[in-house]
């Protein structure tokens, strides 16, 4: 088996577009690796940024912690006053979240703001939206119709948790484009070349590799069958990674004998052969997996959209039946 073998194989089972030349340069290999760079620069660079998202974070379990302890004691009732416009405010907060669809969909919008920061208003009013009603609740339960809307609120909110979470595993960043398959595996074929050059005798050590990549790429389609896959993969990556640096272990201290080096150089080399290993199995795995959350993400935008347009329903249901009975 070849070194290239497990790309090959690993790219007809993703479906990963191949561009028109084949050829890999060693700088086209090192692509994926320069932008985690850049990014994680980028993420340095701006450090306000994690700190805003913790202070949103914060401040939000903040006045709900508040809600839920002075509900008692608050004096808000749904049918009048305060309440009754914090009610209001979240109905309209969550009716502009119809706007990011729509800015994606029809391009005359564009004038109204970028889809990123329409994908990003449509997060941060979801969770606005949702604090609101349960202000203008009191934190209670209340008639069927509010009930029904109430807990149709909190699905779509979970929903979109979940969602947030698959699409950050598809994408370079939460706004970034799509991550490529074929460059993360171009990746792990890079580092192939490097664990050669680090270890004696590393033909062993490779087709060990490739066996855990072809494991990797014969993931099964189905989304219950990869939920029982993906966890039994991570397993065996820990056990190759184990194994193969136990080995490596035993012939670099063979070879560091022979040709009297010391015991210090000895472990960098096997630091360094431990570093090329789990970053090829974890490539492996990340590009095995892609396929996985891309299908997970597609079944939860065919669930979401439902379980909104429901939520949309609820809410004016809800909104006729207190004004009118």
């Amino acid at each position: 088996m070849t070194d290239s073998t497990i790309l090959d194989f690993t790219e007809e089972r993703l479906v990963a577009r191949r561009p028109p030349s084949t050829h890999r340069t060693p700088a086209a290999a090192s692509r994926p690796r320069a932008r985690a760079q850049e990014e994680f620069t980028q993420s340095r660079a701006r450090p306000w940024a994690n700190f805003v998202r913790f202070a949103f974070s914060a401040t939000v379990v903040a006045i709900l912690c508040i809600g839920w302890l002075q509900r008692d004691d608050s004096g808000l009732t749904p049918k009048s006053g305060l309440g009754y416009w914090l009610g209001i405010a979240g109905t309209a907060l969550m009716l502009l979240l119809l706007l990011y669809p729509l800015r994606k969909r029809i391009r005359k919008l564009r004038v109204i703001g970028s889809v990123p920061f329409w994908f990003r208003a449509h997060m941060m009013l979801g969770v606005y939206g949702c604090v609101l009603i349960l202000w203008h609740a009191n934190f209670r339960l209340g008639s069927i119709n509010s009930n029904v809307a109430l807990f149709a609120m909190l699905t779509v909110a979970g929903s979109g948790i979940i969602g947030r979470y698959l699409y950050r595993k598809i994408h370079h960043g939460l706004y970034g484009r799509k991550a490529a398959v074929q460059e993360i595996l171009a990746e792990a074929e890079a580092l192939k070349g490097r664990i050669r050059a680090h270890l004696p005798a590393a033909d062993r050590a490779l087709a060990q590799l490739n066996a855990f990549g072809l494991r990797a790429a014969a993931a099964p389609e189905g989304i219950i069958a990869g939920l029982v896959f993906w966890p039994l993969l991570s397993c065996r990556g820990i056990f190759v990674r184990q194994r193969l640096l136990a080995e490596a272990r035993q012939t670099i201290a063979i070879e560091g004998r022979r040709l009297g080096q010391s015991n210090r150089l000895q472990r960098r080399r096997l630091a360094a052969v431990a570093e090329l290993v789990t970053l090829h199995v974890n490539a492996v795995q990340g590009a095995a997996a892609f396929g996985f959350y891309e299908r997970l993400f597609s079944l939860w935008h065919f669930l979401h959209v439902p379980l909104f347009l429901l939520l949309v329903v609820a809410a004016i249901v809800h909104v006729f039946a207190a004004h009118f009975f």
